[in-house]
């Protein structure tokens, strides 16, 4: 059964590639030599991430503060048969224009079906956790400053009604990033982007009150806070000898950790209005993952620095939503999850779309539910979710 025609498809994870000129034309002229800068490559530079692999030559690759960066598509193969997917193209000629100009990817969107999506960056990380390795933090600060004035004035300022203003935010400095939240006030921002795991990248955890003032600032401005997989920089890998495959099949499972970090966590007590999403974990594990950890509060909590009367699965109800492309198992569990817990998203322009056939992949796997629940799914929970009506 198709969708139905006043059902408006809302990606609440597509990403963008960001285009040579972004920073150059951005920073102050003294960083313009350190700052990220797109350079061709002469096939004797090492590539960071790529854990030292050499690159190749005539590749485009990212430059910063003199480190290559040769991953330049991050898996921008839209378009591309399946057959011939791979992790990264070398070029921009190689990408389609979707992938980096936002005139092309709202062609590509109208050809799709889908009217609305959130931007995650590429170059920097989903969650701009690149530039917290950067050593001068001032350079740091204003890279970070660079991308969200580009995202915001030149995909959602022109675009109102198909890009949801998202920013990413220095996040090494609690200070700095309350500051860029009010510089960037009269966007109406309605996300951020934010590490998953930010114990894992060397910060205080969120069982500590480190972030507090920065999460009240967030939760005043009712800015939605978007758990991106692998924001934490770590990703679940078996063996140095196991296929790539391997890590695809658990992505997931950095998103469950995310979770059940959340919801022992002191996050939600502190921030009763706060709003989380999941981005691109799946939903098919939340049932299991919510009784599991209420059976370990009701078994465990008395001996524990755990919250002693909200069950965690009260507080999943009420602070997070999850985000999947195709998860048929969470769809058919969904009440178990909860109907207002759900959003969908298309992962453009990575080898997880189903671009140019979202909307009739999301037909297929919405077959059996009702109407009401589908339009809920797929647009009025993100409308909801990010302050986002339609225009």
């Amino acid at each position: 059964m198709p969708l139905r025609d006043d059902v408006q498809l809302i990606s609440v994870d597509d990403h963008l590639i960001e285009h040579p000129m972004v920073w150059q034309d951005r920073l102050p002229k003294k960083f313009l030599e350190d700052g990220p800068r797109i350079v061709e490559s002469t096939g004797t530079e090492t590539d960071q991430y790529g854990f030292g692999r050499s690159v190749s030559k005539g590749r485009q690759v990212w430059q910063l503060e003199g480190v290559i960066y040769a991953q330049l598509g991050l898996n921008a193969v839209a378009g591309k048969p399946r057959e011939q997917l791979g992790t990264d193209p070398v070029r921009f000629d190689e990408m389609i224009p979707g992938c980096y100009e936002p005139k092309a990817r709202v062609a590509d969107m109208d050809l799709d079906g889908v009217q609305s999506a959130l931007l995650f960056p590429s170059f920097p990380r989903f969650a701009g956790t690149l530039f917290s390795f950067v050593k001068n933090k001032e350079l740091a600060l204003l890279c970070t400053q660079a991308w969200n004035d580009f995202v915001l004035e030149e995909w959602c300022a022109p675009y109102p009604d198909r890009f949801i203003p998202m920013i990413i935010l220095p996040f090494w400095s609690v200070e700095e990033s309350i500051a860029e939240i009010k510089r960037l006030a009269k966007y109406n921002i309605r996300a951020v982007s934010f590490p998953e795991n930010p114990a894992k990248l060397g910060l205080p955890s969120f069982h500590s009150d480190h972030w507090d003032p920065l999460l009240s600032a967030l939760e005043e401005a009712q800015i939605v806070v978007c758990l991106h997989f692998g924001t934490s920089g770590q990703v679940t890998i078996t063996a140095d000898d196991a296929p790539m495959a391997v890590m695809t099949t658990l992505m997931g499972t950095n998103s469950m950790a995310a979770t059940a970090d959340l919801l022992f966590s002191p996050v939600f007590h502190n921030h009763p209005n706060l709003k989380v999403s999941i981005s691109e974990g799946g939903i098919g594990w939340i049932p299991w993952l919510l009784e599991r950890a209420d059976i370990t509060w009701e078994r465990h909590r008395f001996y524990q620095n755990i919250h002693q009367t909200i069950r965690p699965s009260e507080l999943f109800n009420k602070h997070v939503y999850g985000c999947f492309i195709v998860d048929q198992y969470g769809v058919d569990n969904r009440h178990a999850i909860g109907i207002d817990r759900l959003t969908w998203e298309c992962d453009y322009p990575h080898s997880d779309s189903f671009w140019p056939n979202s909307r009739k992949t999301a037909s297929e796997m919405f077959f059996n539910v009702p109407d009401d629940e589908v339009k809920r799914i797929v647009e009025t929970n993100a409308r909801d979710l990010f302050r986002y009506p339609r225009m």
